[in-house]
């Protein structure tokens, strides 16, 4: 059982990971959630203080993972169609077979969702459209950095305890 609670909680520390880009995937709670898993295992003994304070990061990210992108349209003038457009282009960036899709898709969506808000004013749209990316980029690269904390955590605390795991 412990093997399997091993294996489930890498597995959604490498999702958590791909999440940290997907806005469909919540990243970083779903790594905490493979913290959880390796906690629940018998060879690992349960720390309250590193399970409460991850809770606490992955709480405080999944908050301004809505805020930052909306800061980052709203400073460069954008509107709530170019925060949905970003969403959708990602989406959409990820299915497309084309190269950096993930990158190109939300500056486009950005922008042809800030086109569909005012249509006339094409400088804006743009500006918005990058403010738009830049926080996306913004979020997503925070997301990253501590689902790979998480990751980094994980595998310090299983090699703590490899001889009662294998």
């Amino acid at each position: 059982m412990d093997i399997l609670l091993l294996t489930l909680g890498f597995l959604c520390m490498i999702v958590g990971i791909i999440g940290s880009f997907m806005p469909v995937l919540p990243g970083p709670s779903i790594s905490w959630i493979g913290l959880l898993l390796l906690y629940f295992t018998n060879a690992v003994p349960v720390n309250y203080w590193i399970l409460g304070i991850t809770l606490a990061i992955t709480v405080v990210i999944s908050i301004l993972d809505f805020v930052i992108p909306a800061k980052g349209t709203k400073k460069f003038g954008g509107s709530s169609y170019g925060i949905w457009g970003t969403n959708i282009g990602l989406v959409i960036g990820i299915i497309a077979p084309i190269p950096f899709g993930f990158l190109i898709g939300p500056f486009v969506g950005a922008l042809i969702g800030e086109l569909l808000f005012d249509y006339k004013d094409h400088k804006r749209a743009m500006k918005a459209a990058a403010g738009s990316f830049v926080g996306f980029l913004a979020s997503s690269f925070m997301k990253f950095v501590i689902c790979v904390m998480f990751l980094g955590l994980f595998v310090w605390i299983a090699w703590q305890y490899k001889g009662a795991l294998f």
